[in-house]
């Protein structure tokens, strides 16, 4: 670089695997349509969540597993900001922390891969006490529930791996359930052999959607990604995460959501499970929303002030009015769940991780 070359570096956090990798060079050619002139440096570091492959997320027992080392990087200044699976994103951000984009959502549904001894099966059709693999409480429990002849057992690790674990025929699994997003996203769509709609599997928080992380008062970067936001999945997010973050949720009991925004009536479903899915409680709730038809009114960015967040999204160029009217439906669902006794059914399903240890 020149000395009359004014181009900045912006460094980019990311975990190593190939999906986070394939994610973060997504976001980086997205931001280079609106700033050409900059320059993009990634750096890859291990989270937790990455190097514990033994255990079950929720028998970890630690929040942030996918998102402590990278946030340590960002805080200190290693990193400008971080892409991330918005599912993997705790509702509530360190302190100095805010999501500065939220991308146009994926496919948020599950996706079931077969082996290949059952290419041609759904889970509704797979021999009785075929094996599925998932890493999730919520798809287990959901799958105990509507599909009792099935038996769920643990895989970990990246996409590749359990591909890999699934495509051994020495192995136990017929097959394993993954997100839709992550499948496109690695371009092997043709690995999906069946779709879960949301009456048949209501999907993770934030699920296909991808949110960049950076300081709350970085206004550099927060002016740097407001391009990205997309208001239609930002409202949809914000309303679920408010969910979740009432309910106090995330990877230690099963909760689930799915979400639509359509003439700019918001409506999300939200339930939880026990971990053998036999109790339940579900519930929908649903509000018009004020959505200017320019695409949101300008955020306040007075420099001696921190921007409104809404559990942790910076507002971007999304109407304030929009969000606070999305993350009050959350709110208010996650409140009509606990009114039918759903913390008694997580606090169930904790301490039964908790006894399994």
């Amino acid at each position: 670089m020149t000395s009359t070359d004014t181009r900045d570096v912006i460094r980019v956090g990311s975990r190593k695997s190939e999906l986070a990798l394939k994610q973060t060079k997504y976001v980086i050619e997205c931001l280079k349509e609106y700033h050409p002139t900059k320059e993009f440096q990634i750096i890859t570091m291990s989270t937790k969540g990455d190097k514990i492959l033994d255990k079950s997320l929720p028998k970890i027992g630690e929040k942030s597993l996918f998102t402590e080392e990278l946030e340590l990087a960002l805080e200190s200044g290693r990193v400008d900001f971080v892409v991330h699976s918005l599912k993997d994103l705790p509702t509530s951000l360190p302190e100095g922390m805010a999501l500065g984009a939220i991308l146009k959502r994926e496919d948020p549904r599950d996706a079931v891969v077969m082996s290949k001894k059952y290419k041609n099966k759904t889970l509704s059709t797979l021999p009785e006490g075929s094996v599925i693999g998932t890493s999730s409480l919520r798809r287990s429990a959901q799958l105990a529930r509507n599909m009792p002849h099935l038996k769920v057992e643990n895989i970990r690790g990246n996409l590749n791996t359990r591909l890999r674990k699934l495509d051994d025929e020495n192995g136990p699994f017929a097959a394993i359930i993954l997100a839709a997003a992550g499948l496109k996203r690695m371009n092997w769509e043709n690995r999906i052999s069946q779709l879960l709609e949301p009456e048949e599997a209501l999907y993770a928080v934030g699920q296909g959607a991808l949110g960049v992380e950076c300081r709350e008062t970085d206004w550099k970067i927060l002016s740097l990604l407001e391009p990205l936001y997309d208001v239609e999945t930002t409202l949809r997010c914000v309303c679920e995460r408010s969910f979740l973050k009432t309910l106090g949720g995330g990877c230690s009991a099963p909760v689930a959501v799915s979400s639509t925004l359509k003439n700019k009536i918001l409506t999300v479903t939200g339930a939880v499970w026990s971990l053998d899915g036999q109790k339940f409680i579900k519930d929908t709730s649903k509000s018009k929303l004020y959505i200017p038809d320019d695409d949101g009114e300008p955020p306040k960015k007075c420099p001696y002030r921190e921007p409104q967040l809404y559990c942790s999204v910076a507002p971007g160029k999304v109407s304030n009015i929009s969000l606070l009217g999305a993350e009050q439906l959350g709110k208010d669902l996650g409140k009509n769940l606990i009114e039918k006794n759903a913390l008694d059914v997580m606090a169930e399903a904790r301490n039964e991780i908790l006894n399994s240890k």
